[in-house]
């Protein structure tokens, strides 16, 4: 039997983890399950101590964000696959098992992410992560079960097993072989899109990244930082214009990083129109860091198209999603047109 890791990051989560851990625990017989505390200085680790000592703790000594915390934890982690679970994400019975099941019967599968709902709204699906992450030909990500801002709900349309072009770092089961085979998340982004980076080393290597639907999780979101707040606009926008140009062919970087700008632009003055000021000057100062470490995300990219020249790109989106959702008016997953994909 495979070895399965399940791995919390924590960072003054006390509450979060009393509340969440104990279905943790009671639904994932066949794993050891971890909480790597991310330099805590609430009294989560006490609490840890005293009402969940069957769980494993590793302590790092000071907060490395999201990226650097599972990276410098999962060192110290042996087993065959990792499960990166957020720490407000609340499982169900016989959660892990269809995730495993798959990996183990399909090599090819390097990592798997199950149906997400929302914990405060159990019939809808969660933004971060849905049913499964796509992205479009312009680096715009999106979900079965969530575009942008509409999210759909829970009739049993998303209960399939499918490829697709990233797993949620919500809750994400990846071969441990692959996770430290890219050295893990790209610390350079702290936190968002980093899964979607390392989702798409992956299919740069020929592998594939699953979605089952036959499992379920439940996840509050925004936990750290809300959906509407600067510092996550601001790591979104600046990661996603380096996550194009370390994965962009040539060809396709000379219009659509420009173009990408220009739509960042209208981006941000949306924000300003909505009153959002602090918002849309996040997207301007993610656009000027962008620009300044230009050189670190160049070498970043060629040592990548040097070992992995190639990538599967079947389950990108050809069209531009932002256009067909304002003015195509398709805003569900089935709506879209499956030749684009």
């Amino acid at each position: 039997m495979s070895r399965t890791a399940v791995v919390i990051l924590n960072y003054n989560g006390e509450k979060l983890m009393r509340q969440f851990l104990p279905s943790v625990t009671q639904y994932s017989s066949n794993a050891e399950v971890i909480v790597a505390d991310n330099g805590s200085t609430d009294g989560s680790l006490a609490m840890l101590q005293q009402e969940f000592p069957q769980v494993r703790t590793i302590c790092l000594p000071k907060n490395y964000g999201f990226c650097g915390g599972y990276n410098a934890s999962l060192k110290q982690v042996d087993a065959d696959y990792y499960v990166l679970l957020n720490s407000d994400v609340a499982v169900t019975p016989g959660w892990l098992q269809p995730m495993i099941d798959l990996l183990d019967a399909d090599p090819n599968v390097a990592a798997v992410q199950p149906k997400i709902l929302s914990y405060h709204n159990q019939n809808l699906f969660e933004y971060a992560g849905a049913g499964g992450g796509f992205i479009d030909a312009f680096g715009y990500p999106f979900c079965r079960g969530r575009i942008f801002d509409t999210v759909e709900e829970d009739h049993g349309q998303y209960n399939d097993s499918r490829s697709i072009f990233w797993a949620t770092g919500a809750c994400m089961v990846i071969r441990a072989e692959v996770y430290h085979e890219f050295g893990g998340l790209d610390e350079d982004f702290f936190a968002h899109m980093e899964e979607i980076d390392l989702c798409w080393k992956i299919h740069r290597t020929g592998k594939k990244i699953f979605y089952v639907g036959a499992s379920t999780v439940y996840h509050v979101g925004a936990g750290t930082l809300g959906y509407d707040s600067p510092r996550k606009t601001y790591l979104n926008f600046r990661n996603n214009l380096a996550l194009l140009l370390k994965h962009l062919n040539p060809g396709e970087i000379i219009w659509k990083l420009p173009m990408r700008f220009l739509l960042d632009w209208l981006a941000a003055m949306v924000f300003v129109l909505k009153g959002k000021h602090k918002n849309g000057w996040a997207i301007i100062e993610a656009q000027g860091y962008f620009l300044s470490h230009l050189a670190v995300n160049l070498e970043k990219r060629k040592a990548l198209r040097d070992k992995y020249p190639r990538y599967d790109r079947r389950t990108i989106y050809k069209g531009l999603l932002i256009k067909t959702y304002h003015l195509g008016a398709k805003k569900t997953f089935t709506q879209l047109e499956p030749g684009n994909f």
